[in-house]
């Protein structure tokens, strides 16, 4: 089937992301009021999907982002290449006392009734100080690149970050890639940026250059300023509820060619169905239901993402593409931290209706 998109055949980088990366505090099932000690998990949802699909898959990635030479940037920085993305980076001195920082987030794991809580220190963040100019776009995609992905949490940063992004998007449409834009909208972030006037204003913008929207009914409801559709899905799993909203999104911004999402209904913190959906050129897609056992939820999401979006680069049919995304999310809730710890053939396995039986 015809996605509507042209992927180019090859390139020196095969996906390229665009945003933060942030060290996540990760203190287990304690809850921070109580924490003696904590992991370190780096992360940012644009970075993530790189990072999955150069582990995982065996792509060629990137990242384009803010590092700060301190410590704490030398931490991310190690984790970066630990994952196999190659930095471009605008490099920022640390004044010793006040920043510029790298970001931190806060994310308890929760427990059975008691849900994960998640907050930020942001303060002085390197990059919320991005802004149009920083970058050698032609240079970055100097020796060719398929995909340019960024979104919703980076938008939010500044008043500087949005126009980036457009920038960015502008030189790799010049470049040939695919572009794609997760909403990942976090009421947070945009309520401290000026709500979701400013959100559904700074995002107009930036989607007239999107090929690829990754977000759920709430992200598309947020983000965009459209209302859900009349019918109510009977369940988290319904997909009639994203599925009636399409038509508002394409009648916003047609050159749109794929929406997808996950959906996730929460039993427990440690027990989730877990399905997801794609509208992929005018076509609906649903993809199995799991029942997961969940270790760390964090990062599923971009987990689907980057499963979804090497099912596209490698040609896959949409069907297939959107299992493959549907299962490394999956595989992704079952390790701490939030990159991927999965291989390509137990991704390919799960897609193809594998189970949790013991490998021998």
């Amino acid at each position: 089937m015809n996605t509507g998109l042209t992927i180019l055949p090859g390139g020196a980088l095969d996906f390229v992301s665009l945003g933060a990366l942030v060290h996540r505090l990760d203190p287990g099932v304690v809850p921070f009021r109580k924490a003696t000690e904590c992991k370190i998990h780096v992360s940012g949802g644009e970075f993530n999907c790189a990072a999955n699909l150069a582990d995982c898959f065996g792509l060629e990635t990137g990242i384009v982002t803010a590092l700060v030479d301190y410590p704490i940037g030398e931490l991310i920085d190690g984790a970066v290449r630990s994952m196999r993305v190659k930095p471009f980076y605008r490099r920022f001195a640390h004044n010793g006392v006040s920043g510029p920082n790298m970001a931190t987030v806060y994310s308890d794991r929760g427990f059975g009734a008691r849900p994960p809580v998640v907050f930020y220190n942001r303060a002085n963040e390197a990059a919320g100080r991005l802004k149009a100019g920083d970058f050698d776009w032609p240079e970055i995609f100097s020796g060719g690149a398929r995909w340019f992905h960024s979104g919703g949490i980076f938008a939010a940063l500044s008043e500087t970050t949005p126009e980036l992004i457009e920038e960015g998007m502008r030189a790799a449409k010049a470049a040939g890639a695919v572009v794609s834009f997760d909403l990942n909208y976090r009421a947070k972030l945009w309520n401290a940026a000026g709500g979701e006037a400013r959100a559904v204003a700074v995002l107009e913008r930036i989607l007239k250059h999107v090929d690829v929207l990754v977000g759920n009914e709430e992200d598309l409801q947020k983000s965009l300023g459209i209302s859900g559709p009349e019918v109510a899905a009977k369940s988290k799993l319904d997909p009639s509820a994203f599925f009636g909203m399409i038509d508002k999104v394409i009648e916003k911004h047609p050159q749109i060619r794929i929406v997808a999402t996950t959906l996730r209904e929460v039993l427990s913190t440690n027990r989730h169905r877990w399905s997801a959906v794609a509208w992929v050129n005018g076509q609906t897609h649903v993809a199995p239901t799991a029942e997961l056992d969940v270790y760390d939820r964090i990062g599923g999401g971009d987990g689907f993402a980057s499963g979804f979006f090497y099912g596209l680069l490698s040609g896959e049919t949409p069907e297939d593409a959107l299992k493959l995304g549907w299962a490394h999310g999956a595989l992704l809730t079952t390790f701490p931290g939030d990159v991927t710890m999965a291989s390509a053939a137990e991704v390919r396995a799960l897609a193809q209706g594998g189970s949790a039986r013991v490998q021998r």
